[in-house]
């Protein structure tokens, strides 16, 4: 499912316009970025946890060598 997708299912479950389930969904994933740029942690019950965490880099090889 992509985000076109999950805004029409929002509008579809809630009976309301696709513009106003975009606003809705925007506003929603705009939260969620805003508390994990934050550092904070974001769990939601029944559907998962996000959080932001540094990891070391890792080694690229060029695979015509």
């Amino acid at each position: 499912m992509n985000k076109a997708e999950l805004i029409d299912a929002v509008a579809e479950a809630t009976e309301l316009s696709r513009a106003d389930a975009e606003k809705t969904t925007n506003a929603v994933l705009d939260s969620i970025i805003d508390a994990l740029s934050k550092g904070d942690q974001v769990s939601l019950v029944g559907f998962g946890t996000f959080s932001v965490r540094e990891r070391a880099a890792r080694t690229g090889r060029n695979p015509q060598t």
